[in-house]
């Protein structure tokens, strides 16, 4: 994942607890990890998944 290009949300803020993602497309999914602490590892998510949450949260 040294590759993976990081999108950061546009609240994220110096003190604030967000997170990044990244589309690992080889894999089919998303890797989410800690915005203030970049040391833990990410935590790899199916797309499909992840796709379900997105709408889940819009709703």
């Amino acid at each position: 994942m040294r590759d993976a290009v990081w999108r950061t949300s546009s609240y994220t803020v110096s003190n604030s607890n967000c997170v990044e993602v990244a589309v690992i497309a080889a894999r089919d999914s998303v890797a989410v990890r800690d915005t203030k602490d970049r040391t833990i590892p990410a935590a790899v998510i199916p797309a499909r998944a992840w796709s379900a949450f997105l709408a889940h949260l819009k709703d």
